[in-house]
């Protein structure tokens, strides 16, 4: 086989592949009649990873390895509730709309986690479980911040599978393909190709992941400013991809609540990045609560009681060393009085 016959048929194995990224068939599978989504086996995923890079991290800080996993017990309840809150909050329409259903509110494994309820609530949550480990909540977050960008991007799988979340009609040959009941929903004819806004925030997720290691470790960035970097980046990323979307949103001012979070949160986690340096540049020297104010470790003041002690013991001493001669003086003493019976 010649060299430009073999080009040739891989230039027509490549035009014949679909021009698309297709949704997978199937989101929920059945173990007898327990379901298996692929939106729980997602998050579950994000959340194992985000464990493992955060266990490794914290050690790396002086950590010991069992504090993520006592953290997580209270950070990730609370973040699953905050997440749920904040998307309620944030689409409103199919739960206390015309139509709605507001049990449907508790569905979560039909989709529908908000970022910053669950950051939110989670990081209350993990501020318990760090005060109940006695360790420093802002170095926890430091160490948490690439994970937390990690769990993210495999999380996104599950709006794949759900085909949900995506973005505009597009003609770029990444358009993602969905179902045509799903398009005829979203209100377009069959056939059309939709952003897929899931893949573009976890290549950024992961880029953004990479990036806060690398300054981490080039900087030594310490007290809560990783964790500021990561709000400002994700955020960054956030604004323009969530104006791609079309799913139903609350919108202010013509913008997407969501867009409108992002900003505010963003500026304002930018601000508390430079703060937090000029207050406390560098890195802790140590995770532990039993430090000072400035992250030094604190020194334990040596007790009062030792001297007491001490003298005590000294004029006991001295007490015992005198005793002899005072008898003896008290005996010669009594040998020149004379004596009243004779």
């Amino acid at each position: 086989m010649s060299a430009t016959l073999a080009v040739a048929q891989v230039v027509e194995a490549a035009g014949a592949l679909p021009a698309a990224i297709p949704s997978p068939p199937q989101h929920t599978w059945y173990l007898g009649p327990f379901p298996i989504r692929a939106y729980a086996l997602a998050i579950l995923a994000g959340i194992v990873v985000a464990l493992w890079l955060t266990r490794r991290r914290w050690v790396e800080r002086g950590g010991e390895a069992d504090d993520v996993l006592e953290i997580a017990f209270w950070a990730v309840p609370f973040g699953i509730v905050g997440g749920r809150l904040y998307h309620v909050f944030s689409t409103p329409d199919p739960y206390w709309g015309p139509g709605g259903d507001p049990v449907r509110a508790l569905y979560v494994w039909e989709g529908g986690l908000g970022i910053w309820g669950a950051v939110a609530l989670g990081a209350v949550g993990a501020y318990i479980g760090c005060r109940r480990q006695r360790v420093s909540f802002p170095a926890f977050a430091d160490a948490l911040a690439p994970g937390l960008l990690l769990a993210q991007a495999v999380g996104r799988l599950g709006n794949w599978f759900n085909q949900e979340l995506f973005g505009s009609p597009t003609t770029l040959p990444w358009g993602l393909r969905v179902d045509d009941s799903v398009a005829a929903a979203a209100g377009f004819p069959p056939g059309t190709l939709f952003h897929p806004t899931f893949l573009y925030e976890m290549v950024w997720n992961i880029g953004a992941a990479l990036l806060l290691i690398y300054v981490d470790r080039r900087f030594r960035l310490g007290h809560g400013r990783v964790f500021w970097l990561y709000v400002f980046v994700y955020t960054l990323g956030r604004v323009w991809i969530e104006m791609l979307r079309i799913d139903e949103a609350e919108l202010v001012w013509g913008l997407r609540l969501n867009v409108w979070t992002s900003i505010v949160v963003g500026v304002g986690a930018l601000v508390a990045f430079i703060v937090v340096g000029r207050r406390h540049p560098g890195r802790e020297e140590t995770v532990s609560l039993e430090t000072t104010s400035d992250g030094s470790p604190e020194e334990t003041p040596a007790t009062e009681s030792e001297e007491p002690v001490e003298q005590s013991t000294d004029d006991e001493d001295a007490e015992q060393t005198e005793d002899p001669d005072d008898s003896s003086k008290s005996e010669q003493a009594g040998a020149a009085r004379p004596d009243p019976g004779r």
